[in-house]
């Protein structure tokens, strides 16, 4: 080699440590940047400025709504290919790896403990607290002046909008229906996350049997879709404070302050039960993980961030995912399956709030609870948990009104009072279902392995 093409060899190869150290100076960046975005104090400051928006630019804030719902539809777009490919994926390495039937008994033995453990809980903090009981005559004045000025619109609204209607009471043949695809592709369609999941858990199953040698092609192909969601969802994280601030605003210039303060009882206990909750959802994922209180904080600022950001658990799934698996080292394949399972059915967000929600309407009446009665709601409560998988917003809450039924108690007319502080609620009812669903997933799982 001439020294003139051993200079040029060199000189090449002295820049090629400036670019990889220019793309890992890059690279570096953006992990702060996501780090940041993803920070408790990050959100909660995006919130509160949005709120303060929502407040002195009504007319214009209005108009940000458009923001948070393409971003949440942008989300959702990647939870049907994502659950379906995850499932599947996973329950066939399970499978030919081996163990996948001991995981079914310890998957329903955690997931009904952790919904009746959160609505004891629940219960028990909110009669301790309880916010309804002292009401001052000018709040009265306020919630009655709400519903009144309500009363007669409601009927008017759930008619328009169907989605909103309180259901009928669901039978067995109903419930199995709900369940039962018997269409497949109707069911990805329509967004039918149940259906979904059926279809993926007996697919999965199935093709778990199938010999590796014929299902390869399947593997890398559903490994290959699991992948680019999971890419998707991580680059949509980064416009994620400026989501927040447009969601907070237009929600606040839709409701105003009112409402907030009127149900500010409710809505300041049931933020407090959910931070109960919470913490002890971290102390399970701590002592599972065997590493520190802050470590642990560290790991769940994704998926916390982003329960509060879209009021979606299955947007977190992603999330979720990489928290368990790629930060705190349980195992990849049994994550993969548990975590799809806990965010469709352990729905213990809606279990808090039912709770909640019950015993505040029997403290407007001036209801007396007793033990039985207390027991009740925990019981119909931890049941409705599961039935609202599937359901959203206003339709999860008027399931309120199934557990006020037994308890001979009117719902129709506190439904709205409900309805107006529901995008507060619904950020803690998101991040307790994700955050407990981590913490099911960790207990199910093995330690990780150093």
């Amino acid at each position: 080699m001439s020294p003139s093409s051993q200079t040029v060899a060199f000189d090449h190869q002295a820049k090629k440590p400036d670019s990889t150290v220019n793309a890992e100076v890059d690279l570096t960046k953006l992990q702060k940047y996501r780090r940041f975005s993803m920070h408790p104090l990050t959100v909660l400051g995006c919130v509160i400025l949005g709120g303060f928006l929502g407040f002195m630019a009504p007319s214009f804030s209005l108009n940000l709504s458009v923001v948070g719902m393409v971003y949440v539809d942008l989300l959702k777009m990647i939870v049907m290919p994502f659950m379906v490919s995850a499932i599947i994926f996973s329950l066939q390495n399970l499978f030919h790896a081996g163990g996948g039937s001991q995981i079914l008994g310890r998957v329903l033995i955690v997931f009904v403990s952790f919904s009746v453990i959160v609505a004891a809980v629940s219960a028990g903090l909110f009669m301790l607290a309880s916010p309804g009981d002292h009401l001052s005559e000018s709040v009265k004045s306020s919630l009655g002046a709400i519903v009144g000025a309500n009363s007669e619109s409601i009927n008017f609204d759930m008619f328009l909008w169907k989605a909103d209607e309180i259901p009928k009471e669901a039978t067995i043949s109903d419930l199995l229906t709900s369940l039962i695809p018997t269409n497949i592709f109707a069911a990805l369609a329509s967004d039918d996350t149940l259906k979904a999941l059926v279809f993926a858990l007996l697919f999965g199953f199935a093709v778990g049997q199938v010999p590796s040698r014929v299902s390869g092609g399947l593997n890398q192909t559903l490994e290959t879709i699991y992948k680019s969601c999971q890419t998707l969802t991580q680059w949509m994280n980064f416009p994620l404070p400026f989501v927040l601030i447009c969601l907070s605003a237009s929600q606040m210039a839709k409701t105003g302050f009112e409402p907030l303060r009127a149900m500010s009882g409710f809505v300041i206990t049931f933020l407090g039960i959910s931070a109960v909750l919470l913490g002890m959802a971290v102390l399970v994922i701590r002592s599972c993980a065997s590493i520190s209180l802050s470590d642990t904080i560290r790991a769940m600022r994704a998926p916390f961030a982003l329960g509060v950001a879209t009021n979606n658990s299955a947007t977190c799934m992603a999330a979720m995912i990489e928290a368990l698996a790629d930060i705190l080292g349980f195992s990849k394949s049994r994550v993969e399956l548990l975590v799809p399972l806990s965010v469709s059915l352990l729905k213990v967000g809606a279990v808090a709030y039912f709770v909640c929600a019950s015993l505040f309407v029997a403290d407007l009446y001036g209801r007396d609870m007793a033990a039985v009665d207390v027991g009740l709601v925990v019981l119909i409560s931890f049941m409705a948990g599961f039935a609202s998988s599937g359901m959203a917003g206003i339709v999860s809450i008027a399931l309120v009104g199934t557990i006020c039924k037994y308890l001979n108690l009117p719902f129709e007319a506190a439904f709205i009072l409900f309805v107006a502080v529901d995008p507060i609620c619904a950020m803690a009812r998101t991040a307790v279902t994700v955050v407990a669903g981590c913490a099911a997933v960790a207990l199910i799982c093995p330690k990780p392995t150093d």
